[in-house]
């Protein structure tokens, strides 16, 4: 089975707030109003108002502090969009399992979470027989102001600027660096740096792809049984 198949079916409710980051209040259909736990840091921009239809998970573990997970966001027009961060990595990790990377096929083996000098570490460290090693950051990407157009970031990120920095220097020191996008709703068609929302975070971009750093765009599948690495990768701006 898929690794990313939800481990239970979801649960639909209403959002009443966000809040502390973590955390979030939901009206489940029982009428009852529930604390969950909430997977992402970021701002959450155009995800969060008062009344949107929420997908939530029974937490894996029966002692967690706050007993459902929240998912995924339905918004009006059916549009499914992924705010648990977490499992960005665990998508791109079974599609490079799978080999459904397209030039990314022919290494011997992944290194999740690989360190770095200095204590840092990226998402994952592809080893090949023959050719230098790469490696690869992923980010989750949630974001869009205007129909079919996703940017990130959402808040202003000195980790995503860090990991640009980080990928750099390594394809300077002659390796192989990606940073893979993955968009988390089902209507993109474009992406774009938000440059209004970190001018850092986009000189960074801009810093790594002039000195060869890679950038790869995909659309996750999303449904309510289960998130895939998607075939359709939208066009970078």
């Amino acid at each position: 089975s898929q690794i990313m198949d939800f481990h239970s079916e979801l649960i639909q409710g209403k959002l009443v707030q966000r809040y502390k980051r973590f955390l979030a209040d939901v009206t489940f259909r029982d009428g009852i109003q529930r604390t969950v736990y909430c997977p992402n840091p970021g701002s959450m921009l155009g995800l969060i108002k008062k009344g949107n239809k929420v997908w939530l998970q029974r937490a894996g573990n029966s002692k967690a502090k706050y007993p459902y997970v929240w998912k995924l966001v339905e918004l009006d027009s059916g549009i499914l969009v992924c705010i648990d961060t977490q499992l960005a990595n665990k998508i791109v990790y079974e599609a490079l399992l799978l080999r459904k990377i397209p030039g990314l096929k022919d290494y011997q083996e992944i290194v999740p979470e690989p360190k770095i000098e200095g204590g840092s570490r990226l998402d994952f460290l592809l080893n090949f027989k023959n050719k230098k090693p790469c490696f690869l950051e992923v980010k989750s990407i949630t974001l869009s102001r205007v129909s079919g157009l996703v940017e990130f970031p959402d808040s202003v990120t000195s980790r995503g600027v860090k990991h640009l920095k980080i990928l750099k220097e390594l394809k300077l020191n002659g390796f192989r660096a990606i940073q893979l996008y993955l968009i988390q709703r089902t209507d993109a068609s474009h992406f774009q740096i938000a440059k209004d929302i970190d001018e850092a975070y986009h000189q960074a971009f801009e810093d790594a792809k002039l000195v060869g750093v890679e950038v790869l765009v995909f659309r996750s599948d999303i449904t309510k049984m289960g998130i895939n690495l998607g075939t359709f990768k939208p066009l970078l701006l």
